[in-house]
């Protein structure tokens, strides 16, 4: 009795040092290894025991050589925008007249290189001159222009300004105090809570478009959705509290859909399970997320069954990712390689349509997928219960239904990836901000990023797009029912009209 009893002590012990020793790699691989997630897949065959396969075709086109046998990659050279203003510099030689006979030179032909240059932003002081007419026949009064409007009601910034200072922060990471020491470099002397009040003024004007991209993702019938933390001062106490920014996404694109891609943004002070709900509203459709509670809450409370769950495949690699990571366990390399037969196939479908993907997925990726079941099934009765790998392989198991989802409709995605792209940013910009300064700055944080994020989805140019709205919206050239206009994909369209 005493050896089961010590038998079962030294395997529980053995359990609970591989697993201390999972987490001693996980936080030493997140403070100094790589944050990339690739792995060659040479060695997880090797590290199978199989043999490598060979490496695939070389591309046709003929190419230079570089050192031992690759490739050499190709440069830019050259291939500049065509509409980047050109200066142009004629070198002419000493002297037009040849040397051998003294006859002028005449011109057979020119070389041409260009090379790309930079004009250092400078400020410039907007003077608006209303002058004062009077005639001097009557005593009708004085005439005089009306004062024009402007976002920050007798304050100093131009619309233009307001967004340069709206992209550099939410769109380039760059945080109010950043911008304050660039603008007393030319001799403008600001303080950061100004900049935060003029933040606050453009997202004021900003906020009916903002309702309206966050209305657009609501009505598609596919969206991605995922949170990222965003700590909030707490005034008066010193110290942040747990907000979040949830993001929510609509993108078409991989299988040729017509409805404009876009991302919306909502601030909470918490990650309450209830806060999907209310973001999304009366949603109707397919939501593609991980695997946290709060999304699964949403689907359990319509009983009518109109939302319905997808889960990422990336979520779930990388958890054997980690694994792998941190004890090259043949399981989770076996597991790594199925999973990316499967993302090839996806590589291979993507820009095709919506009926292509489905048939392509239901003759190639449901058997990969069917087997890869199978077999998690088997290694989960070989592994220890209280394994990091069981419960990966557990945690797969749970979400199967929707993770095999994207079988059924061609117009799906495999991960949320789409979503996660458009977090990145934020987490870009937390990081040289911190936190927020308050509830009402993280509602602004929401605005200014939908909009921004939104712009660079639809190849829009966000500073000179939020310029335009800014400058309209202020001017009263636009009311609630024509804000359409506006929104980044008819506002790209009517600009190339124009131009």
């Amino acid at each position: 009795m005493e050896v089961v009893l010590l038998r079962a002590a030294l395997v529980a012990a053995e359990a609970r040092i591989a697993a201390l020793e999972g987490m001693l790699h996980a936080l030493n691989r997140a403070r100094f290894g790589q944050s990339a997630e690739r792995i060659d897949p040479g060695q997880l065959v090797l590290a199978l025991g199989r043999d490598v396969p060979p490496p695939p075709p070389a591309n046709d086109a003929p190419g230079e050589a570089g050192p031992r046998g690759r490739p050499s990659a190709r440069r830019n050279r050259g291939a500049l925008p065509p509409h980047l203003e050109r200066v142009e510099r004629v070198l002419e030689p000493a002297s037009r007249t040849c040397s051998c006979c003294g006859s002028d030179m005449r011109v057979i032909g020119e070389d041409r290189s260009e090379r790309l240059d930079v004009v250092p932003a400078r400020l410039r002081v907007m003077v608006t001159i209303r002058p004062r007419l009077a005639c001097r026949s009557c005593v009708g009064g004085v005439h005089q222009a009306p004062a024009p409007e402007h976002a920050v009601t007798r304050g100093l910034p131009t619309e233009a300004l307001l967004a340069h200072v709206l992209v550099s922060k939410y769109g380039d990471g760059l945080p109010l105090y950043r911008q304050v020491a660039i603008l007393r470099r030319s001799g403008v002397g600001l303080d950061r809570s100004t900049l935060c009040d003029w933040v606050g003024a453009a997202c004021w004007w900003l906020r009916p478009l903002y309702e309206r991209v966050l209305e657009h993702v609501r009505k598609q019938g596919r969206v991605f959705a995922d949170d990222t933390p965003l700590p909030t001062l707490e005034r008066g106490r010193g110290r942040t509290r747990k907000g979040a920014l949830w993001a929510y996404a609509v993108d078409d694109r991989p299988w040729l859909g017509r409805a404009p891609p876009a991302v919306a943004y909502a601030y909470a002070p918490d990650r309450k399970g209830a806060r999907p709900a209310a973001h999304l509203g009366r949603f109707k459709g397919v939501l593609q997320v991980d695997g946290y509670d709060g999304f699964k809450a949403m689907r359990r409370e319509r009983r009518d069954g109109s939302v319905t769950l997808a889960f990422c495949w990336a979520h779930l690699r990388r958890r054997f990712f980690e694994v792998h990571a941190g004890t090259k366990s043949p399981i989770a390399a076996e597991a790594l390689l199925r999973i990316r037969e499967l993302y090839r196939i996806e590589r291979e479908i993507r820009g095709r349509s919506a009926e292509q993907r489905h048939a392509i997925r239901r003759e190639r990726s449901a058997p990969l997928v069917a087997a890869l079941e199978t077999w998690l099934r088997a290694q989960l009765d070989r592994l220890s219960q209280g394994s990091k790998l069981a419960g990966d392989i557990r945690y797969g198991l749970r979400h199967w239904g929707g993770l095999v989802r994207f079988l059924e409709d061609g117009r799906l995605e495999m991960d949320t990836n789409t979503v996660e792209r458009q977090i990145r940013p934020v987490a870009v910009t937390r990081k040289a901000a911190l936190f927020a300064g308050s509830e009402a700055g993280g509602a602004n944080w929401a605005i200014a990023t939908t909009l921004i994020r939104t712009a660079l989805m639809n190849d829009v140019e966000p500073e000179a797009w939020l310029t335009d709205v800014l400058q309209r919206m202020v001017r009263g050239d636009v009311r609630a029912n024509g804000l359409d206009v506006l929104l980044p994909w008819n506002w790209g369209r009517d600009t190339a009209a124009a131009a």
